[in-house]
C-alpha cells in the first residue's frame, strides 16, 4: 500500500529534510512540498493527498489552523503527523486528531515511527471499508455480523479493545474515560460518549446517564435508582429510566 503524501514546513532545511526521509520510506510517496501552509492549500486542490507532514509555527496560517480548515472536510480530510521545534503545542495536536507529533529535531528512526502509524490507520481504514462479495439469493438477505471490539484514539494511536472487556465508560466534557475488566488503570480517549454510543451494539451496551455508558451483562445489582458493577454504583438519570425499564422488564 502506498500514502500520497506532502510536506508543509517554512524552513528550508527542514523541509528538505523531512522530504528527504518521505522518498527513501518505500510506503510514501512525496506528491508535493511546500513553505507555506497558504500554498499547501493550493496544491490539495491538484492531488490526492493522504498524509500531510506539518509544521506548527508558520507566518499567515499555521500549521494548527490548516489542521482546522481541513477537518471539515469529515472523513475523507488527509491525516496530520505535526513535525515542530515546540512542545507546548502536543495538546492542540491532540485535539485536532493528529496522528503523531514529531519534535525537532528527530531523526529518521523517528520519523519511521510515525510514518508506520500512519500506514497502520490507512491499512485499518482500507480494510474498514473493504465490502465482502455476497452472493444473494431469494431466501433471505445476509446475517449482519457485529464487531466483538472497538479501536479508539488514545494519544497518538489507535487501540484496540474488546467489547467483552468493557465494562464501563464514563464522560470527562472531551475526554471518555473507558473501564475495563482485570486492570484498574481506565483509558482516557478524546471522544464523546455519544460517538461512542453509535459504535456500540445496543443489545449489549446502554447509555443510563449524561455522563455513563454501562455494559449490560457486567451489571452485579440493580437498586431503586442505581446500578452497581463491582465496587462501582451507577445512577440512572430521568430521561434514561424509560429505557433501562424496558431492559428489566425482561426478567421482572
Amino acid at each position: 500500500m502506498t500514502i500520497n503524501c506532502i510536506a508543509v514546513d517554512d524552513e528550508p532545511l527542514a523541509l528538505g529534510l523531512i522530504s528527504a526521509f518521505i522518498e527513501q520510506t518505500p510506503f510514501l510517496n512525496l506528491v508535493g512540498r511546500y513553505g507555506s501552509a497558504v500554498e499547501a492549500l493550493g496544491g490539495l486542490q491538484d492531488h490526492k493527498v493522504d498524509l500531510i507532514f506539518l509544521d506548527i509555527q508558520m507566518p499567515n496560517l499555521n500549521g494548527i489552523e490548516l489542521a482546522r480548515v481541513l477537518d471539515s472536510r469529515g472523513p475523507n480530510k488527509p491525516r496530520i503527523i505535526f513535525t515542530t521545534a515546540y512542545n507546548q503545542f502536543a495538546l492542540e495536536g491532540y485535539k485536532v486528531d493528529a496522528l503523531d507529533y514529531l519534535l525537532k529535531p528527530f531523526n529518521y528512526e523517528e520519523f519511521l515511527h510515525a510514518a508506520n502509524k500512519a500506514l497502520a490507520y490507512v491499512e485499518l481504514v482500507h480494510k474498514s471499508n473493504a465490502t465482502p462479495t455476497v452472493v444473494e439469493t431469494p431466501a433471505a438477505a445476509p446475517e449482519r455480523v457485529e464487531d466483538d471490539y472497538l479501536f479508539v484514539k488514545v494519544e497518538y494511536q489507535l487501540v484496540r479493545i474488546a467489547l467483552s472487556d468493557i465494562l464501563y465508560m464514563e464522560s470527562l466534557k472531551d475526554y471518555v474515560k473507558i473501564f475495563l475488566k482485570d486492570t484498574e488503570k481506565a483509558i482516557l480517549t478524546l471522544s464523546s460518549l455519544k460517538a461512542l454510543e453509535e459504535k456500540l451494539p445496543a443489545k449489549r451496551f446502554m447509555r443510563v446517564h449524561r455522563s455513563y455508558i454501562v455494559s449490560l451483562d457486567k451489571i452485579n445489582s440493580i437498586t431503586r435508582n442505581a446500578l452497581h458493577i463491582g465496587k462501582i454504583n451507577i445512577a440512572v438519570g430521568d430521561q434514561y429510566k424509560d429505557e433501562f425499564s424496558k431492559f428489566l422488564s425482561k426478567w421482572v
